[in-house]
């Protein structure tokens, strides 16, 4: 609709009970409005030239939804619409006709008639309810009113129409002059259409009128206050100017002019490398033409900011003495010989060619064993600057590339910032955790590192907020992990790994009566004289209240014996207090862990396996029963599937060498087997259990029990083959904390026991093996067959 008003006269005396229907899109004609309509379709120029040779009366329905069908979808279509007068036509070149019409009435669609190539229906003439009393003139006052405000609001609209509509007296006519004039979507006009109750009528159009004026009055808002912002700049830019050219006569600098020069300064004292020269003073030559209060400004500054605070030539002297090196890895650490061998061995390097690059060492191990720690020490030990960040949980590339500077708050990633807190180009930069980085949509951080850890790449490390080359290779990189497992074996083979096992018993009472102790004792405000702990005591805590590959626990317990020392000294209550086995279950409670192995290990059936974790090595005991049945065999215990298979095989070689195990060849005949591991709550899984399995059965079916305090690991094959493992290191420390004086070990595993401790090596006795019938002649006791026949 692009104009309308109101038209005196009216179309013939008695409209006809069966109108054309034409659709009307994205408008609604009321009655004695006028509207200007294009018609493009043939049939609909046909029912306009029908009309104009007839009485010129058609009717208008609101159409719900464009479509191209012809005749337009009936269901489509409203059912109260308006009949109209066709007031002018014109047939114009292009197969269109212009209309002018005026609606005469409201009329309601009783049916729709069949015939013609365009819609015509049945019709109803829906009178109007009009009731003049008080409420109604008050409503029309009310609504003139808010017209002529929205009148005054709207400057596409001419004034004249809200005088117009002072001079109508008809509420009805009031009522569908202003909802055809105000601002509305067909669908509102549409339902004030279809309301025949004058009074109900104007509230409606009321509610309407009010919202188009609140959103009339809010623009207007909205204008003042962007065209005032914009004055006031105006305004703010010319005396800027002005002050400028006062301080130039004055011959002052202003504040922007003395950024620059200090930054131009700081370029030249940082002595950055050729590249990020040229982009420094590309970026200061863009500074110097923005405005301070620009956003670009302060992105600009910012950025040059980092450019030249950081060390590109700043190093610390490394300290090339060996044997001082070695002097303060020993203070700080008991044991961990490999990672002190690597590093004064590194040490010797660098005295014999200074310009050699730093190592990417891999500190892998239990929690608790000192891998962090051990950062801090070697960055003493060198003489170096130390800086550690976790990328526990990482999950997003920028936080190791950095962000691009277009985006709002960008700043370098990690690796950056940490080269800057140092303030050195050869820190020792710790990368914790690596094991637990992450992936998501936002990238992948363990690809970002390949390029940081790579010594062949890293002299020209690429920030994306930088955009310029920063050469890492003068920094030693230390990253630590608890598994290898989860690190992508390109970025795992670009690090040198060294293993940290745990702690034998010995080392940590050393570590206790050296370390741990000590420190407790300072945090806790406690002297030397004031508490005290005997070897026993330290060795009772060991073994009784922790249990455990590192020293965590362990310094927890000795903090609450130190907490509960000072309480006493605090109340009074002694001066001194020495930590015996006696009293230690005063301040720590009843011992948190026994010995299983001798109460397990008593009856046939039952068999004592090394298991590997996250937090090292760990005793496995698999207990083995039959009773009557048919062939059926049970696993429990929460067994992963490969767990189960290696079940399967050892019970499949059995039977198949039932004979030479001296065992009855239909003994799976009559019987069902249940294979359970305790501690079912915890979810276990790996072929490490085949072995024990295995030995299991075998000592349950042929009525032996396994030796005393001998345990074993290793998987198995149908052919009763021994396959080598993994975590053997671990599991062998495990069985030397839990008492185990025999393991039986696959044979391809014995190089893994060279690195254990040498007097591990001593106290338990090793028997390494390749097949099974060499594991059960080691494990099963024969001793015990002999009793039984003696006593017989």
């Amino acid at each position: 609709m692009t104009e309308e008003q109101i038209l005196e006269g009216s179309g013939p005396e008695k409209l006809p009970d069966v109108l054309p229907i034409l659709p009307l899109f994205d408008a609604a004609l009321f009655p004695k409005m006028v509207l200007p309509l294009v018609v493009m379709q043939s049939e609909s120029i046909r029912l306009i030239d029908e009309a104009m040779s007839g009485d010129r009366t058609i009717g208008l329905l609101v159409a719900r939804k464009k479509t191209d069908e012809i005749p337009y979808p009936k269901e489509n279509l409203a059912k109260v619409g308006t009949s109209a007068l066709i007031l002018k036509m014109a047939k114009m070149e292009d197969q269109k006709a212009q209309l002018l019409v005026q609606g005469v009435s409201r009329f309601r669609v009783t049916a729709f008639q069949e015939g013609k190539p365009y819609l015509t229906a049945h019709i109803e003439h829906l009178p109007e309810k009009e009731q003049k009393d008080d409420e109604t003139e008050a409503l029309m006052a009310n609504l003139v009113g808010l017209f002529t405000k929205i009148i005054e609001l709207s400057p596409g609209l001419p004034q004249e129409i809200g005088g117009m509509s002072k001079s109508i007296q008809d509420p009805g006519t009031l009522a569908d002059m202003v909802a055809s004039t105000i601002n509305s979507t067909p669908e509102e006009k549409q339902s004030i259409l279809e309301i025949t109750d004058v009074k109900k009528r104007l509230k409606s159009v009321t509610r309407l009128a009010n919202h188009q004026l609140q959103i009339l009055e809010l623009g207007n808002k909205i204008q003042s206050q962007v065209k005032g912002d914009m004055e006031k700049s105006q305004r703010e830019y010319y005396l800027r100017q002005q002050l400028k050219a006062i301080k130039e006569e004055l011959g002052e600098k202003d504040e922007e002019t003395v950024e620059v020069d200090e930054y131009r300064v700081k370029i030249e004292e940082a002595n950055l490398p050729e590249e990020a020269a040229k982009e420094a003073e590309r970026e200061l030559n863009r500074l110097s033409r923005m405005h301070p209060s620009s956003a670009e400004y302060t992105v600009a500054s910012t950025y040059l900011d980092w450019l030249t605070s950081l060390p590109w030539h700043t190093s610390t002297q490394d300290t090339l003495d060996v044997k001082k090196a070695r002097k303060i890895l020993d203070e700080d650490h008991y044991g961990l010989e490999k990672p002190k061998k690597r590093i004064v061995e590194y040490l010797a390097v660098r005295k014999l060619k200074p310009e050699s690059k730093g190592p990417i060492l891999c500190f892998a191990g239990p929690p608790g064993t000192g891998k962090t720690s051990l950062g801090r020490s070697i960055a003493r030990a060198l003489g170096r600057k130390f800086h550690r960040i976790s990328l526990g949980g990482v999950r997003d590339e920028a936080e190791i590339r950095g962000h691009r500077r277009t985006y709002v708050g960008a700043l370098p990633g990690r690796i950056i910032q940490g080269i800057r807190r140092a303030g050195s180009n050869n820190p020792v930069f710790m990368l914790d955790e690596i094991d637990k980085v992450g992936s998501d949509f936002r990238g992948d951080p363990s690809s970002a590192l390949l390029e940081v850890l790579d010594p062949e790449q890293n002299f020209s490390f690429s920030d994306h907020y930088l955009d310029v080359a920063y050469d890492l290779s003068k920094v030693m990189f230390i990253t630590t992990a608890n598994i290898l497992d989860t690190i992508p074996p390109a970025l795992r083979d670009r690090m040198e790994v060294l293993q940290l096992l745990g702690y034998t018993e010995d080392e940590k009472i050393k570590i206790a009566n050296r370390f741990l102790i000590p420190r407790q004792r300072r945090e806790h405000g406690l002297k030397a004289d004031q508490v005290s702990f005997t070897k026993g005591a330290v060795k009772h805590i060991i073994s009784g209240y922790t249990r455990e590959a590192g020293l965590r626990n362990l310094e927890r317990e000795i903090a609450t014996i130190c907490r509960g020392v000072a309480s006493k000294i605090a109340s009074d209550e002694a001066g001194s207090v020495s930590i015996t086995v006696s009293n230690l279950q005063k301040f720590l409670g009843p011992m948190h862990f026994t010995s299983e192995v001798k109460t397990r290990i008593q009856t046939p059936g039952v068999a004592m396996g090394l298991a590997w974790t996250q937090a090292g090595g760990e005793l496995l005991f698999i207990e083995a029963t039959a009773m009557k049945g048919n062939k059926g065999l049970t696993l429990t215990g929460q067994l992963g599937d490969v767990m189960k298979e290696s079940a399967t095989a050892a019970l499949s070689f059995i039977r198949t060498n039932a004979t030479k195990l001296k065992i009855a060849e239909d003994f799976f005949d009559t019987r069902d087997i249940h294979i359970h591991i305790p501690a079912g709550a915890i979810p276990k899984d790996g072929p490490s259990a085949g072995v024990t399995m295995l030995t299991a059965l075998v000592s349950l079916l042929s009525d032996k029990p396994i030796k005393k305090d001998l345990a074993m690991t290793g998987e198995i094959t149908l052919r009763g083959q021994v396959l080598p493992v993994g975590g053997v290191k671990d599991k062998v420390l495990a069985a030397h904390r839990a008492g185990i004086k025999t393991i039986i070990l696959p044979a391809w595993n014995k190089k893994d026991i060279e690195d254990t401790p040498k007097k591990v090596q001593k106290e338990i006795k090793f028997h390494y093996v390749d097949k099974m019938i060499e594991v059960l002649r080691i494990a099963l006791d024969n001793e015990h067959k002999n009793r039984q026949t003696n006593r017989k």
